[in-house]
């Protein structure tokens, strides 16, 4: 299909449908989307219709438990792009009232005022989308191009949705729609590539913590993960979709269903964590890059960005490695983060786990490394990851050695407080309650790790589940992510052998306050941020995530 495009400013056109004000909140709603083959047209109703093309039920339990939960289901008798357009009008629908909200808190004012950046940045994004509208129409049998299609007829579906405004399964995607709500991952490189590496983003900044942990006797695998973000992002949703898109050979993709912690919005995690029909967990934790010189090998044409490559992997990969293989196609090199691959098929309770168990990712600009590190977590017991490459040829290639230089330790992958944390602390997992303990740990004040050359001379950045917020504003740091933030540790999801079979997760939203006061905006000297929708306290205890 050919990309339509709009001849008024998108952003006002975005600007001027989401400053109306937003729906009524709906804490349980269910509804469908039926389809007329006739007629080819699509309506929203109000029920549950499991003969329908798609249907949902919606939960916005946000104010008791942090979380709203939307469970998506698609009918496989349909077309596949005529399941992706309801699947998306279907979201959009239900938790339209998040959406606003999500999109106030964190992209209203983006690129709203013209500049250099959101010139380049525009046209590099409708460059990308017209390639990748042409590769789609070229590749129609391809299972991978099929997957690019459906994704972004989803998203469309999702806006349509949102806005009540039910059209056709279509591409027409502008660069500063809804398209912000998938690429805020992207977009933190994309601003260095096209403004010569000069970064908005603090020194250092972390982004989430993540530890796999073989218990004791190999009894149970544990897989966790830590989001860490702006606090202006805190509307979350518990996301489980079950898509019976088709492949060339007229089998359902492996990926069919899958369950993952979101926003509102977004047709992917994000954060990421994904539990996968195929057996796979995948997540990850972000490097960045810090080496100008690699920004040459970002390019409109000829790569996907990474939210799009993790999502068609996590769709068509079998195991780990082809995970990988599939995932280090069209390198964008933005977003780049290390990915960890577990396939849970290759793991027996009791037995010394099999080769292909886990697979680690990196990726920079013009680089990606992959390898089977089944050995390494066996060997040990547990893989941590915490913002800092593992492999020495990403680590050298990413600038971090002269970083290291400068600022010691704690730019190495091997003496940085959460490497040094995790290694003392993870021999203490025993079950789950001690699993959850060490992934919302942060004790900065009085940890020996957490320790730094500031004023006063400890980080609450330094630790498992980081708490910026709780630095002293008036306190002197070596670099700013050390320093006073609205920024830390947003959630904690844990799976395991037994509840990754039906999707399940325990996850707990909101700041860590194991050893810390509970966050709460109106004290925090941050309520001047926007946060709609969300609770003023985020003292929410775990929650078990299983799916009707």
């Amino acid at each position: 299909m050919a990309i339509q495009r709009s001849t008024i400013p998108v952003a006002l056109l975005v600007l001027v449908s989401l400053c109306r004000a937003p729906p009524p909140p709906q804490k349980q709603a269910v509804a469908s989307v039926t389809f007329d083959e006739k007629t080819k047209t699509f309506v929203i109703v109000d029920v549950y219709d499991k003969s329908a093309t798609a249907f949902a039920t919606f939960t916005d339990d946000i104010q008791n438990s942090g979380w709203a939960h939307l469970n998506l289901t698609t009918n496989p008798k349909y077309d596949d792009s005529v399941q992706a357009y309801a699947a998306g009008l279907i979201e959009g629908y239900l938790s339209s009232t998040l959406i606003y909200y999500h999109w106030v808190n964190t992209v209203y004012e983006f690129c709203v005022q013209p500049s250099e950046y959101c010139t380049k940045l525009k046209k590099y994004l409708q460059a990308n989308l017209q390639w990748m509208t042409q590769q789609i129409k070229e590749n129609p049998n391809d299972d991978y191009w099929h997957q690019v299609n459906l994704t972004l007829i989803q998203l469309m579906g999702i806006e349509d949705g949102f806005h009540n405004s039910i059209k056709e399964p279509r591409i027409d995607v502008e660069p500063f729609g809804f398209l912000l709500l998938q690429i805020d991952g992207d977009l933190e490189d994309l601003e260095s590539a096209l403004t010569n590496g000069k970064l908005k983003r603090p020194l250092g900044s972390g982004s989430c913590s993540a530890l796999i942990k073989l218990l004791p006797g190999n009894s149970d695998l544990y897989v966790s993960h830590v989001t860490w973000s702006p606090y202006q992002s805190m509307l979350r949703v518990m996301k489980k979709y079950d898509f019976g898109y088709h492949q060339s050979d007229g089998s359902l993709m492996p990926g069919r269903t899958s369950s993952f912690s979101s926003n509102p919005g977004r047709v992917f995690s994000g954060d990421d964590f994904y539990i996968i029909e195929s057996g796979l967990v995948t997540l990850e934790t972000t490097n960045g890059n810090s080496n100008p010189a690699l920004w040459k090998y970002v390019q409109p044409e000829g790569q996907l960005l990474e939210w799009l490559r993790n999502i068609i992997a996590n769709r068509l990969a079998k195991d780990a490695m082809m995970w990988a293989d599939i995932f280090r196609k069209y390198n964008s090199g933005t977003y780049n983060n290390q990915w960890m691959v577990v396939d849970y098929n290759r793991f027996v309770p009791h037995q010394t786990p099999k080769t292909g168990l886990l697979v680690i990712l990196e990726q920079l600009p013009g680089l990606v490394v992959a390898e089977d590190k089944t050995d390494v977590l066996t060997g040990q017991s547990y893989w941590p990851s915490y913002n800092v490459p593992y492999f020495k040829e990403i680590f050298n290639a990413s600038g971090l050695p002269a970083k290291v230089a400068k600022y010691g330790d704690w730019f190495t992958y091997e003496k940085t407080p959460r490497a040094l944390m995790f290694l003392r602390n993870q021999s203490q997992v025993t079950d789950m309650k001690s699993m959850i303990k060490l992934m919302r740990y942060n004790d900065f004040q009085h940890d020996e790790l957490s320790k730094c050359n500031c004023t006063p001379p400890y980080s609450g950045e330094n630790a498992i589940s980081a708490r910026s917020d709780l630095n002293p504003a008036n306190g002197t740091y070596p670099f700013s992510t050390l320093g006073n933030r609205s920024h830390g540790g947003t959630d904690m999801k844990v799976t395991n052998m037994a509840m990754h079979k039906d999707f399940s997760m325990i996850a707990i939203c909101g700041p860590t306050h194991d050893q810390q006061p509970v966050f709460q905006w109106s004290t925090s000297g941050f309520n001047n941020q926007s946060h709609l929708g969300q609770p003023d306290r985020f003292d929410f205890e775990q929650v078990l995530v299983k799916w009707n």
